[in-house]
């Protein structure tokens, strides 16, 4: 199956959130990550969606989506045609014994210590959610106490927008 990256330009009104989200329930899709915010138009918001599954099932949430009246376009973001970032705050266990080996993977992932403790560090990483998943890889070594994925946010590249789709 394949990932889809769906860029969903709303109205932002109440309710719009649960809207979309019943759609993918009550058809029984599931929604790898869903993100939600604000536009540059306070009257409008932009929703990111990633499903897995194949042609049939993006274009049947494409069509129920374009359905719905709050709904102002809709667009498939591919890899090479779109910019994607996610972002995670990671607790990891902090020892005497791990913290120098802690902040090598953080340098060569760019990532940066946003709280420290002598018995845990807050980490926040940003980018592709492969890289993310590396590092998450490499720290589960140390111990990791939580985490928080925003999932994940993407535009077009170039100077096209989706407020061009409307």
């Amino acid at each position: 199956m394949d990932r889809h990256i769906l860029s969903v330009f709303v109205r932002n009104q109440y309710g719009v959130l649960a809207r979309i989200s019943s759609m993918f329930r009550r058809r029984g899709f599931n929604i790898d990550t869903l993100t939600v915010g604000a536009t540059e138009d306070p009257d409008y918001s932009r929703m990111t969606v990633t499903f897995e599954g194949d042609d049939a099932v993006k274009n049947q949430i494409i069509r129920q989506l374009g359905k719905m009246p709050d709904v102002v376009s809709i667009s498939e973001l591919h890899r090479g045609d779109s910019v994607s970032r996610e972002l995670v705050l990671i607790k990891v266990r902090n020892d005497k014994d791990t913290r120098q080996d802690i902040m090598s993977v953080i340098d060569i992932f760019r990532a940066k210590v946003v709280d420290y403790g002598t018995e845990a560090m807050t980490i926040e990483i940003t980018g592709e959610s492969s890289k993310i998943d590396a590092f998450v890889d490499l720290v589960k070594e140390f111990g990791i106490i939580e985490i928080c994925r925003t999932g994940i946010v993407a535009l077009e590249r170039g100077s096209g927008s989706i407020r061009n789709k409307q």
